[in-house]
């Protein structure tokens, strides 16, 4: 794809309103030029505009449909758009997919049938005809035709209507259907609908059917309109759901359960696409919904600058009030975010993310167990926050990508392999190319195998002792010692190959913690007599093992350590980084290249987050803590080194900041004078 999408902006807001037929006087007090004055105020220049709500009714004069009972302008989406166009203020359309309530209502044979009767998916909707008296929205079945034609023909009249340049679809996933029609139709395909498996691959089947008949119908109509199919998630590793997409949009509220990682590991995998994208977070303190919730503007500064900093466009959920009136406060708080993104704009348009390193996404492979696919694959997630607080740019990537972009690939704990991806990983290895594996990864699946060249053979099974340590030889990285490092964890077994290096052991403590022997608090100490368990780290040519679940380790523990052995095998493999800094770990950073403008945008940011609510309960029941961003202290003199083939002509802040810079030895060492949440360096080469 390329930056010609019809007026596809970088400063978006997603601006719900679903509102209950319980609510009178729908959109009374709405004023055209206070809802347009209002986002121009908070420098939008997109806002994506509702014609149909979870609710299940339409805010247009609709012959298809039903609109709102309490609408009081009986055009309130029209007059929305002729506000915003008033002030070049793009409008996409939002509609409602799964989650219609009056079609639930009147069409309860259209609805989704659990195989659980129970609410497992978020956000605590239950899915099956059970549970009516259930405050929340109840699913629909995109196996039923009867709805498929009659949202189809709602679209059509919208599109029609209103020529938007964009659709949001929303509410598109799988929930194990089992009425009629879905138990009629893998009947006939073949799927055993008592097998989960089964009933997730057939909702699959689904679901891509829809995609391509949707698309196909509105393009009929719109040739260049985009649309986009919103599940909650990009997931990896599946090419062909996205090609009846126009765009893709990474829904992605930190606050609202999604997390601070989420983010940037969706980002680095949607980049590789080819899709333009944006990134979706909310001006909400925790969820979609909230009335009344204000998340503050440096969090908000700091969310879109890292959007755009990733290679994403801007979206900020809002949503408006049933009377109409938009929120000034909403849009003080939004203001300083897309202010700053409207001045990067120049530097944004073209510029491509540079990288030398990518994740090979355990979710994207389909290997990994019996894993079921959610926001990430915690493996992902841990070794792309690895990545990040090393302030190391990468990619995360499917079997599909080209490899060969690459200097190291990772394999994180429980990337099995089949023969195709293992011939292709081997062809990697050949061409020079550099690999770090951890734990079960790199070997065939069902097999205890391994399908590559790592330097070590499997012998079958786990080392004894849990926990154990692993003790590091000394000089891999000036933050880890050669004390034995606890791990709470079983490593795999290995022999070590003939002329392959062993960078670490497995140490064992005295004993395994028992009712009859036990010692301490927690477990035995290290056992500094007893023979070594097995290799722990172990390295031939350009390949790396890592015997323990590293990653995993990492992400249920947070020690340092594990992070600073992983940041010393990269050194080890591809030597000094693309770039390094002097950022604390909570900084991030990013480097993208506008080849045509001769110049490369380094981007800064530090806004270390916080934990503050421990009470929180989402919709499902499930209780979890806030992370946000309030108190940002101010770096000084940052220091940074880039990796350059010849001298810049000139290095400033994109707001004409003063940076002191040198060059030498290929690379360009610079030091910023100041940093608060976000700054960009220009690069100009020439």
């Amino acid at each position: 794809m390329t930056n010609t999408l019809r007026d596809f902006r970088y400063r978006q807001i997603h601006l719900d309103f679903h509102t209950s037929e319980a609510i009178a006087k729908v959109g009374d007090q709405f004023d055209p030029e206070q809802f347009a004055a209002t986002l121009k105020d908070g420098c939008v220049d997109s806002v994506t505009l509702f014609a149909r709500c979870h609710h299940g009714w339409c805010y247009y004069p609709t012959d298809v449909a039903e609109s709102h009972p309490g609408l009081e302008r009986p055009d309130l989406l029209g007059d929305m758009i002729k506000a915003c166009h008033a002030e070049d203020i793009a409008t996409p359309i939002y509609i409602t997919v799964q989650w219609d309530e009056l079609t639930a209502r009147k069409h309860p044979e259209w609805r989704v049938m659990s195989a659980y009767n129970s609410t497992p998916h978020y956000p605590g909707q239950e899915p099956s005809t059970m549970s009516q008296l259930t405050a929340t929205w109840h699913t629909l079945c995109l196996n039923n035709q009867g709805y498929v034609d009659y949202l189809t023909a709602m679209s059509r009249e919208v599109v029609e209507r209103y020529d938007p340049p964009g659709l949001f679809m929303d509410i598109l996933g799988s929930h194990e259907c089992v009425c009629p029609t879905c138990l009629a139709s893998m009947t006939d395909k073949g799927f055993d609908p008592t097998v989960s498996k089964d009933r997730q691959a057939h909702d699959r089947v689904v679901l891509l059917r829809f995609f391509e008949e949707f698309s196909a119908a509105m393009h009929e109509v719109s040739p260049d309109l985009r649309v986009f199919y919103n599940s909650g998630h990009i997931f990896k590793g599946e090419r062909d759901r996205y090609s009846a997409y126009g765009h893709l949009e990474l829904e992605s509220l930190p606050t609202g359960g999604w997390g601070y990682d989420h983010f940037p590991t969706s980002a680095r995998y949607a980049d590789t696409l080819g899709y333009d994208f944006l990134g979706m977070t909310g001006k909400f303190h925790t969820h979609w919904g909230e009335f009344g919730g204000f998340k503050r503007p440096e969090a908000l500064i700091y969310e879109c600058c890292h959007m755009v900093a990733l290679g994403a466009r801007c979206s900020i959920g809002d949503q408006l009030h049933p009377n109409g009136i938009m929120s000034p406060a909403t849009y003080d708080t939004i203001r300083p975010a897309y202010a700053r993104v409207k001045s990067l704009e120049p530097y944004l348009k073209g510029a491509v993310y540079q990288r030398e390193i990518a994740i090979l996404s355990v979710e994207s492979t389909g290997l990994a167990g019996d894993w079921d696919a959610g926001r990430n694959h915690e493996c992902d997630d841990a070794a792309a926050r690895m990545l990040l607080e090393l302030q190391m740019p990468f990619d995360v990537i499917d079997s599909e990508a080209d490899f060969g972009e690459y200097r190291l690939l990772v394999l994180p704990d429980e990337l099995r392999v089949d023969e195709v991806l293992a011939k292709k990983l081997r062809s990697y290895q050949a061409a020079g190319g550099a690999v770090i594996a951890s734990g079960e990864s790199g070997l065939l699946v069902g097999e205890e195998r391994f399908a590559l060249d790592l330097g070590v053979t499997h012998q079958g099974g786990l080392v004894g002792r849990d926990p154990s340590y692993i003790r590091v030889q000394p000089g891999l990285h000036d933050a880890v010692h050669g004390e034995p490092i606890v791990v709470y964890d079983r490593a795999q077994s290995v022999a070590v190959s003939e002329g392959a290096e062993v960078l670490a052991e497995c140490q064992p403590s005295y004993f395994d913690r028992r009712w009859d022997h036990f010692c301490s608090h927690l477990h035995a100490p290290h056992n500094p007599e007893a023979e070594a368990l097995g290799a722990a780290i172990v390295q031939k040519d350009r390949a790396i093992y890592v015997s323990y679940k590293l990653f995993n380790a990492y992400s249920r523990l947070g020690q340092p350590i594990y992070k600073y052995i992983f940041a010393g095998l990269i050194k080890r493999l591809i030597g000094e980084g693309l770039v390094t800094t002097s950022l604390p770990s909570a900084g991030r950073l990013s480097l993208t290249r506008l080849d045509e403008e001769g110049r490369d945008i380094l981007h800064l940011l530090y806004a270390p987050t916080q934990v503050r609510g421990k009470g929180i309960s989402d919709p499902d029941g499930v209780m979890r803590p806030i992370e946000i961003i309030e108190d940002v202290p101010e770096l000084r003199d940052v220091e940074v080194s880039v990796k350059l083939d010849s001298a810049p002509t000139a290095v400033r802040g994109f707001e004409g900041q003063d940076v002191s810079w040198s060059y030498g030895n290929g690379r360009l060492s610079l030091t910023l004078p100041r940093l608060y949440i976000h700054e960009a360096v220009v690069i100009e080469r020439g």
